[in-house]
């Protein structure tokens, strides 16, 4: 398990946006922490490592929300166009970004309900929950968690 350090809102989307970079499809990712901690922030990281250009809000009234990911083959792009000196290419393999909060839930059931289940095997498939500790009894063991401590206004300690 590593664990880091963020000082601000900024870094602790780059670290989801960086996470997102080594995600494979049928991954599944439960965030925990305190309201506030900063799980919607590293969540919209994630989203937008994935290249989802939408903006990501935290699901706290549906329940689940689930963003396509368009697929692109990779190509090289002008020097002008790169990205800190990198050739921005998408997944050819995920499809969709499941992001589930499970804040507002009375009860696992809740979730099996809106067929969330569903998504936790699918191949193309990465599934983002926020308030993950409230499922754990029905999520899969291959599930990975990312735990946000708040240390101080804007410091937060990330282990994953």
């Amino acid at each position: 398990m590593s664990e880091i350090i963020t000082n601000s809102d900024k870094q602790t989307f780059a670290l989801g946006k960086k996470i997102a970079k080594s995600l494979k499809g049928n991954a599944i990712i439960g965030l925990i922490g305190d309201l506030g901690a900063g799980k919607t922030v590293f969540s919209q990281g994630l989203a937008n490592g994935l290249g989802i250009k939408k903006i990501v809000n935290s699901p706290t009234f549906v329940l689940m929300k689930v963003y396509p990911i368009k697929s692109r083959s990779a190509r090289i792009l002008p020097k002008a166009k790169l990205f800190n000196g990198v050739n921005p290419v998408k997944h050819k393999t995920i499809k969709n970004l499941v992001h589930i909060d499970a804040y507002r839930i009375k009860n696992e059931q809740d979730i099996i309900n809106i067929g969330a289940e569903e998504y936790f095997n699918q191949p193309d498939t990465i599934t983002l929950i926020e308030w993950a500790d409230k499922i754990k009894k029905i999520l899969p063991s291959k599930t990975k968690f990312i735990k946000i401590e708040i240390l101080d206004n804007n410091k937060r300690r990330i282990k994953y």
